[in-house]
C-alpha cells in the first residue's frame, strides 16, 4: 500500500501515476469509503496477463484485469500496482492502490507518469493475497537514437488456430514497442469464418454466437486474452493499438458495416458497445474524454523516427464501392467510366476531414529522420487484371494465356526472331484463345480490393503530395489482409514518395484460402502477382507470421517472419520463407536482400 512516506518521497523524484478513465469514461474510484467495496478479501486471480501500451518519454500504461473468484461476485475490489527499474522490486519508482468494478469489467489502467526516458521497467499487480506476473516496459527515448526497432502483426483469428506467432515474436530482442494494426479480435459465431478447425483445436469462441452486446465483446476479449502466447507477449514489450474493422464487424464503415443487419439491432449501438470492450481491454490512453471514437495519435522515438497511428474505419470512412454496382447483371458489361469517376472523386474519404489535416500538418512539422503510418490497409496501387479480381481466371492461367496470346501476335506478324518450337507451341494451344479468353485478357487493370486505399484514390493523393513537398522518409505500415507485402507507392506522377511494409495475420487465413492454391501453385502465384502489379517488390500469399522494422540513419529494414503451421502448439520458424529487404533514406524504392 502507498504510504503518505513513500508517496512524498517519489514525488520529490517527479513520479507519479493516473488512474486511467476507460469504457464509459468513469474514473475509478479511489476513496475507502465507498459502500460497494468489499471490506474483506476476496479470492481472485489474474486470469488475463499484464500488459503495457502507449509508451510516451515520461509515462507508460499499465493494464491488468482481476478475476473474482466468485463470478456473482459485483462489488468494488482494491487492487494495488508497483513499477521498479529492477524485476525483484527493489528499486520501486512509483505505486499506488485503487478500487475497480464490474463498470470496466474489472479490468484495471494505470498511466505511470514521472518515468525516465528510453528505460526498461518493470511492474505488477495485487488484489487481496493474489498477485499477477511481472511485466516488461520500456518508455521512449529522446535526443538521438541510432536505431528503434518495432513488431507488427494484425488479423488474429481465435478459432482459426493458435496464436504461434505471438509465441515466435517473445524471442525477438530489443523490441522499442509492439504494434498491433487492428482485427485483434473477431466477431464470427461458432458457424462463422475461418471455425473450420475451432472444436478439433479445443479453439471454438465465446459467446457461442456474434458479438453484438457489450457483454459478448467483453467475453470475447477475455477469451482472447486468455491466450497464453498472447499472454507472454503482452508482458515483454509495451504495445501501441489501433483497431480495424472486426474490433467491431466486418467491413465497417462511417455508419454502418457490411456484417450488420437491421435485425441484429442498432449499429451505433453495437459500435460504442465494441469500443468501449477495446478501451477497457487494451493497454491504450483515452484520446479525448468521452469520446472512445478516437484513436489516431503519434509517437516520437527521439530524432529518429515519428509514428502517426491511423483510425481508417471509425471517424470518417466512406461506404466502401462495389464493383457490382457498375456490372450490368444482363449483358455483364461493366461501366467503367462511372467507377473511375467516383472512385477518384476528391470527396470521397477514408479518414476524414480533421483527420486528414491532422496528419497533413503533423508531416510537416516532423522532424525525425522517419515519418511512419501505423494503419489498417494496403495504401500502395494493387491493380490486378479484372480477369483475375472478377475470378474468371486464375493468376496462373492468365499468365499463360497472355503468354499465348502475346505469341500470336508475334505469329501474326511474321516476328523473324521466333523459333520454330515457339510456331509449333502456338498451333498446337492456339484453341486456347476462344473469344471469351480474348475479351477477358483486353480488360483494363482495377484495384483487387476496394475496401483499401484504392477505394480511396483522392484522399491518397494527398497524403503523398504532402510527403512529397515536405520531402519526407514515409514508411507506411499495413495489416488487413492476411499476406505480407512490400510496395513501392507511386504517386499519379508515377514517382515512388514512400514504401509500404505489410504484415502477414497471426492466424486468419490469407490468399492460399481465398485461391484455393496448391501448395505447388503457390510460389507461382507469388511471382505472378509480383510480376503483374507494378510497385509490388515482395509478397507471401500463405503463410501466417509477423513482421520487424528496424529504423537507422541511413535506411529502414524490414524483416518477415513466419512460422510453419498454426494447427499444432508444436511449431518450427519457416526460416526459409523469411524475407528482408530495405530502403534508403532519400531514395524510396524497396530492395530485397
Amino acid at each position: 500500500m502507498l504510504t503518505r512516506r513513500h508517496f512524498l518521497t517519489l514525488a520529490s523524484r517527479g513520479v507519479g501515476f493516473a488512474i486511467v478513465s476507460h469504457g464509459l469514461m468513469g474514473c475509478a474510484s479511489t476513496q475507502s469509503s465507498d459502500s460497494n467495496q468489499t471490506s474483506v478479501p476476496v479470492p481472485v486471480k489474474f486470469e488475463h496477463g499484464v500488459a503495457s501500451g502507449d509508451p510516451t518519454q515520461d509515462a507508460v500504461i499499465l493494464w491488468t484485469r482481476v478475476s473474482p473468484v466468485d463470478r456473482s461476485f459485483n462489488k468494488k475490489l482494491s487492487v494495488a500496482w508497483e513499477v521498479s527499474t529492477d524485476k525483484d522490486f527493489q528499486q520501486l519508482v512509483t505505486n499506488g492502490e485503487t478500487l475497480i468494478g464490474s463498470e470496466t469489467d474489472y479490468t484495471v489502467k494505470i498511466d505511470a507518469v514521472g518515468l525516465t526516458a528510453g528505460t526498461t521497467y518493470y511492474y505488477r499487480f495485487t488484489s487481496g493475497n493474489a498477485q499477477s506476473d511481472i511485466g516488461k516496459t520500456k518508455t521512449l527515448p529522446s535526443g538521438s537514437v541510432e536505431s528503434v526497432k518495432l513488431a507488427v502483426f494484425s488479423c488474429s483469428n481465435f478459432p482459426a488456430g493458435f496464436f504461434n506467432v505471438y509465441d515466435l515474436a517473445t524471442k525477438e530482442s530489443n523490441l522499442d514497442a509492439v504494434l498491433h494494426l487492428g482485427d485483434y479480435i473477431y466477431e464470427y459465431g461458432r458457424d462463422g469464418y475461418a471455425t473450420e478447425n475451432a472444436a478439433r483445436l479445443g479453439r471454438e469462441v465465446l459467446p457461442a454466437g456474434e458479438t453484438i452486446t457489450l457483454t459478448d465483446y467483453r467475453t470475447r476479449y477475455a477469451q482472447y486474452r486468455s491466450d497464453e502466447s498472447l499472454q507472454k507477449l503482452h508482458q515483454q514489450a509495451p504495445f501501441i493499438c489501433v483497431w480495424d474493422d472486426h474490433e467491431i464487424c466486418n467491413d465497417t464503415y462511417l455508419g454502418g458495416a457490411q456484417n450488420h443487419s437491421e435485425d441484429e439491432g442498432s449499429f451505433e449501438e453495437r459500435k460504442l458497445a465494441a469500443l468501449q470492450a477495446y478501451f477497457e481491454w487494451m493497454p491504450i490512453r483515452p484520446i479525448v474524454e468521452d469520446n472512445n471514437e478516437i484513436i489516431n495519435r503519434a509517437f516520437s522515438f527521439g530524432d529518429m523516427v515519428d509514428l502517426y497511428m491511423l483510425d481508417t474505419r471509425v471517424v470518417g470512412r466512406d461506404k466502401q464501392l462495389e464493383y457490382s454496382d457498375y456490372t450490368d447483371e444482363a449483358t455483364g458489361s461493366f461501366d467503367g467510366d462511372r467507377f473511375k469517376q467516383d472512385v477518384s472523386a476528391v470527396d470521397r474519404t477514408l479518414l476524414g476531414l480533421e483527420q486528414l489535416n491532422w496528419l497533413k500538418s503533423s508531416l510537416k512539422s516532423s522532424e525525425g529522420t522517419w515519418q511512419v503510418l501505423g494503419q489498417q490497409v494496403l495504401m500502395g496501387r494493387m491493380l490486378f487484371p479484372a480477369a483475375i479480381v472478377t475470378q474468371k481466371l486464375s493468376t496462373p492461367e492468365y499468365a499463360e494465356l497472355s503468354q499465348l496470346a502475346l505469341l500470336g501476335q508475334k505469329v501474326k506478324a511474321n516476328d523473324p526472331d521466333l523459333k520454330p518450337a515457339e510456331i509449333e507451341f502456338f498451333k498446337a494451344n492456339n484453341a486456347r484463345l476462344t473469344d471469351e479468353v480474348i475479351q477477358l485478357l483486353q480488360l483494363p487493370n482495377i484495384p483487387y480490393n476496394l475496401d483499401a486505399w484504392d477505394g480511396y484514390a483522392a484522399e491518397r493523393e494527398a497524403i503523398l503530395g504532402a510527403a512529397k513537398y515536405f520531402k519526407k522518409n514515409m514508411v507506411v505500415l499495413a495489416g488487413d489482409t492476411h499476406n505480407a507485402w512490400a510496395n513501392d507507392i507511386k504517386d499519379y506522377k508515377g514517382d515512388t514518395v514512400a514504401v509500404e511494409f505489410a504484415t502477414p495475420g497471426v492466424s486468419s487465413p490469407g490468399l492460399e484460402s481465398y485461391l484455393n492454391l496448391s501448395k505447388d501453385d503457390i510460389q507461382p502465384t507469388e511471382a505472378g502477382i509480383v510480376q503483374l502489379i507494378e510497385g509490388l517488390q515482395y509478397m507471401n500469399a500463405s503463410d501466417r507470421g509477423f513482421l520487424t522494422v528496424t529504423f537507422t540513419r541511413d535506411k529502414v529494414t524490414p524483416h518477415w517472419h513466419f512460422v510453419d503451421t498454426i494447427l499444432s502448439r508444436s511449431y518450427s520458424e519457416l526460416t526459409a520463407r523469411a524475407q528482408i529487404a530495405e530502403s534508403k533514406v532519400g531514395e524510396p524504392g524497396i530492395k530485397l536482400v
